[in-house]
């Protein structure tokens, strides 16, 4: 089946309500040297889809500059049209500091709206709020049914959360069989600290082998602050294969770091 071509880069508005998911599909996966005008054009134009992408492209530099505080106008253009990812991506950018001052009251106020039009990063980052009670008051109970939602729309890094309230016994009955099934799930959705939690019931089982082929995959997604925690964790594990993978794990974040 022929590939979807790339669409005429737009020059007015009323062209945007032309554009076919395939075309827009087509756009998306198209180099970004191909893409990126098209989506500046489409932002300029006013599509809050165009708006959040082109924040996202900005905010990591794709296929352009790195722009932080440029990605979060575009990112507040897209949330002024009610734009889920655009909401949630201002209150990360507000959170973290991308772009403009932290503004922990801004980022949890976009988290709330973008939880509200059900997008499950927005639930999750909401949740994430809760469960810690600095910006907002704490509430386990409410952090909980949140991410509940999210994992139920298949959000990794939800069920690895829920595995947690199961492995501690918080707001929920202890429950280790939960919490497995829980984290067996975010690993194979992609999530590294479910990837990690998993390896570690598993080994706890003494499924050695397949905890290390776990193991294994925590490197390709796990930001290096993360590496650098839990590779020091396994450092001091009695197997010899795991102290390996911390090794390994700790001289990768110490490469990322320096890059």
């Amino acid at each position: 089946m022929p590939a979807t071509a790339l669409p005429p880069i737009p020059t007015r508005t009323a062209e945007l309500a032309h554009v076919t998911p395939a075309q827009w599909a087509a756009v998306l996966a198209s180099p970004a040297d191909q893409a990126g005008p098209w989506v500046q054009a489409a932002a300029q134009l006013g599509s809050a889809n165009a708006q959040a992408v082109l924040g996202q492209w900005l905010l990591d530099g794709h296929g352009l500059e790195r722009n932080p505080a440029l990605a979060l106008q575009w990112f507040l253009r897209a949330a002024a049209q009610d734009h889920p990812m655009g909401m949630n991506m201002a209150g990360r950018c507000l959170e973290n500091g991308w772009g403009a001052p932290i503004d922990m009251a801004r980022a949890v106020a976009w988290y709330q709206k973008a939880a509200a039009t059900g997008l499950d990063a927005g639930l999750y980052n909401l949740a994430n709020q809760l469960a810690a009670g600095k910006s907002i008051a704490q509430d386990h109970a409410a952090a909980l049914k949140l991410y509940q939602q999210a994992a139920d729309l298949g959000h990794a890094k939800s069920m690895t959360k829920i595995g947690l309230y199961y492995e501690n016994g918080q707001v929920v009955e202890k429950d280790e069989e939960a919490a497995f099934f829980c984290y067996q799930e975010a690993a194979q959705g992609g999530d590294f600290r479910g990837q990690f939690n998993y390896a570690g019931m598993l080994a706890a089982r003494g499924r050695l082998a397949e905890a290390l082929e776990w193991l294994e995959k925590v490197p390709k997604t796990a930001t290096p602050a993360y590496l650098q925690q839990v590779g020091a964790l396994l450092e001091r594990s009695s197997y010899a294969e795991f102290r390996q993978i911390g090794e390994r794990m700790r001289a990768l974040a110490d490469s990322k770091s320096a890059a």
